[in-house]
């Protein structure tokens, strides 16, 4: 069995190929707009280009005689989303469907494909369910939740397994090369003002949680990797599988909690955070219910939030602090 990592040599994607490396045969196609080569374990071949390009789909599908996809490419800030929506839809939506089409034309028979907890919204219960009325609010949640529609009804239609993981906030690094490069997260975006000598921002402390700042389940990237891998074990065995799973802890942290976490693992607890107001569209509490993942695919998370930190701020250090 081969499988096809598209956007595997970015932060989430190269820490999915590192996980299935050991059991799988693997190809990884990537753009390389955010991804880098180096991220890839040695033997994985990288094919550089685009899910728009049909052709070259189909040349890497036949190359490698691919028999399930894990597809992770796209385009995922929300602020640019809406800023370029057609933009988003092109990659994301349309890149997805030229995707499946290829998949179909080759007898593809599992489709694994990289959803997000965007596509709730604002949802209004202490956990979010996969049965959660799915109100997203930005064009970056309307594509996952289009393609997981997509997803579903290729598979339906051309036989194909599949499933879509909605990943809940994703942090950590399984070491300090992985790490995530983006400043568009909550941790780095603390790491950023640390590193500038300035105080963290927490925006709005008056929401309807414990401490008044939102709270979030924060999932360590090397748990996302490990679902990917319990879900490809999944479709290989069970060709009519069609499946839309929460990946999280299913336990929340608060901005607050998660500042000070920062300040005690960095040290720079002389940097007391600051409150602002609120920010448009920032629900006040958003966790995963995870019991179907455990059900389905008897899966949990392992890690907690301080190894998240504590693997995230290695890496930072790694690319941010001066050799000596």
């Amino acid at each position: 069995m081969t499988w096809l990592i598209t956007g595997g040599a970015g932060y989430i994607g190269s820490h999915v190929v590192a996980e299935m490396a050991g059991e799988e045969r693997l190809v990884v196609l990537d753009d390389l707009s955010t991804g880098r080569a180096d991220r890839l374990p040695e033997g994985v071949p990288l094919v550089v280009g685009s899910v728009l390009d049909r052709d070259l789909l189909d040349r890497v599908l036949a190359d490698h005689a691919v028999t399930g996809i894990v597809h992770i490419a796209g385009k995922k800030q929300v602020a640019e989303s809406v800023e370029r929506p057609l933009y988003y839809y092109r990659e994301n939506v349309d890149g997805l469907r030229t995707l499946l089409e290829a998949a179909s034309g080759a007898g593809v028979r599992r489709f694994l494909f990289s959803s997000s907890a965007a596509v709730y919204g604002m949802p209004d219960v202490d956990l979010v369910t996969e049965k959660t009325p799915c109100l997203p609010l930005s064009p970056y949640g309307e594509t996952k939740l289009a393609g997981e529609w997509l997803v579903a009804a290729a598979g339906r239609a051309h036989g194909m397994a599949t499933a879509s993981l909605r990943y809940f906030n994703v942090a950590g690094a399984a070491s300090p090369e992985l790490a995530d490069e983006g400043v568009f997260n909550l941790v780095p975006m603390v790491f950023e003002r640390l590193e500038a000598d300035e105080a963290p921002r927490i925006f709005g402390d008056d929401y309807p949680t414990p401490d008044g700042t939102c709270v979030r389940d924060y999932v360590h990237v090397e748990d996302i990797a490990s679902a990917h891998v319990a879900a490809a074990r999944r479709l290989a065995r069970d060709p009519s599988a069609e499946l839309v799973l929460n990946i999280g802890r299913g336990e929340g942290a608060s901005v607050a909690e998660m500042v000070d976490l920062i300040l005690d693992i960095t040290g720079r607890t002389g940097l007391p955070p600051v409150t602002g107001a609120r920010r448009p569209g920032d629900p006040a509490r958003v966790v995963a219910s995870v019991d179907a993942i455990a059900a389905e695919l008897d899966w949990s998370a392992r890690y907690g939030v301080r190894t998240m930190v504590e693997s995230a701020w290695a890496g930072w250090r790694l690319r941010h602090e001066p050799s000596t």
